[in-house]
């Protein structure tokens, strides 16, 4: 995807703002709110180490939570500008305002290489209607906008996208990167190309499904939405598993493209199951495994993939050249149903000849959890923003950057 990237100018003096996702994790501590995880901020240091060695001036947006358009102080980033700092190791200013006099005198102060963080955008109400005005005045603090925010991409918001109706927009490093692995590496992938499908529902997923098809020549599918095309295909009892009548023409039509297409299209045939799950509470009742190709008995569900499926599902993995993941094989954060999606991240990153893309959401938790995540060519930032992509849809983030 032929975008403009900070490498394509000289930001050397220049107000660089730039549109970054720092939505980390909070909590309270002391009466101090605290990150938890800052994975989202070291992400775009690259993109901040190389504006600020090329002498631009950076001023950095995100939002951060949903405050709705209201000003919440459990929900500022003021604890992100700290982190930052240390993690830079350069000071960084803080704001108070995303716009206004003082931002705008604020960015207009700084000096050449200096950091300025913003306050949470989505403190103004206008910013997830993209209004024009408040675009306008986002666009007032700078000359150049820097998109960064690859997870926001999706988002047809004034920081994301209505601001580069205003200034000249390019990406930066780890929105390029994102678009060269989630976007470019997919049009003609080495092959076999294997794509691993997890998730609850089959409708969730479709579009990614029949995307993909037009490229794989192996689909996987695990997770809840398996149910759905365990009961068409092998006809068996999936007791209270994650089910609804109307995903099983969705399902059909999926199978029936993989047929005329010529795609390998594999399935669970065993599976982990309880008698009693509570997801709130992360607590589950009695476990037991499947065989290969029985039911779930009735007031059963399936909470994980069996051994018998991660051994069918390894050995495709290990023969592949590139390999897609998104979404997990069962309740993965519930230690007796983790089994089975740990086994197959173990599996994906024993092929160390393989492209290995790791599609955002669920699917990077448990890679991380399961200790291999550093062994993955590729972990996307994006959850929604990455389906979309791969569903072939245009995001408004990446639009919104210039081409070259």
């Amino acid at each position: 995807m032929a975008k403009k990237s900070i490498r394509d100018f000289d930001p050397a003096g220049k107000r660089c703002l730039v549109r970054v996702d720092f939505n980390v994790p909070l909590t309270e501590k002391d009466g101090v709110m605290v990150i938890t995880d800052a994975t989202r901020i070291e992400e775009t240091l690259p993109t901040l180490k190389y504006l600020i060695a090329k002498g631009a001036k950076v001023i950095l947006c995100s939002h951060l939570g949903r405050p709705k358009g209201q000003v919440d102080p459990k929900q500022s980033l003021r604890p992100v500008a700290a982190a930052l700092s240390d993690l830079l190791g350069v000071p960084v200013g803080f704001s108070e305002t995303s716009t206004g006099p003082e931002a705008e005198a604020m960015a207009k102060a700084l000096p050449d290489g200096g950091v300025l963080l913003l306050e949470n955008v989505r403190f103004h109400a206008g910013e997830e209607k993209n209004e024009v005005e408040l675009s306008k005045q986002f666009a007032a603090l700078a000359e150049i906008f820097v998109n960064d925010a690859f997870g926001s991409a999706h988002r047809a918001h004034s920081s994301t996208a209505g601001v580069a109706a205003f200034l000249p927009g390019v990406s930066g490093l780890l929105m390029e990167k994102e678009l060269t692995y989630m976007h470019d590496e997919l049009q003609n992938p080495d092959r076999p190309f294997v794509v691993i499908l997890g998730g609850a529902k089959v409708s969730d997923k479709i579009g990614v499904i029949n995307a993909l098809l037009e490229k794989a020549d192996t689909v996987i599918i695990g997770g809840g939405m398996a149910y759905t095309f365990r009961k068409l295909v092998q006809g068996i009892g999936i007791g209270k598993s994650l089910y609804k009548p109307e995903w099983e023409p969705i399902a059909e039509a999926a199978l029936v493209k993989a047929r005329e297409r010529g795609v390998k299209f594999l399935i669970p045939v065993d599976a982990v199951i309880t008698d009693s799950f509570d997801f709130g509470t992360m607590q589950v009742g009695e476990i037991r495994i499947t065989g290969q190709g029985e039911s779930i008995p009735d007031g059963w569900e399936g909470v994980d993939i069996g051994p018998e499926s991660v051994k069918l599902f390894s050995g495709e993995i290990a023969k592949a050249k590139t390999v897609l993941w998104n979404g997990p094989m069962g309740v993965f954060e519930i230690k007796a149903c983790a089994k089975g999606t740990f086994e197959i991240a173990e599996a994906i990153a024993a092929n160390t000849s393989a492209k290995t893309i790791i599609g955002g959401g669920d699917s990077v938790k448990a890679v991380k959890m399961a200790g291999v995540g550093d062994q993955m060519t590729f972990i996307s930032t994006g959850g929604g923003a990455s389906l979309e992509l791969l569903e072939g849809k245009e995001l408004p983030g990446v639009a919104a950057i210039a081409d070259k």
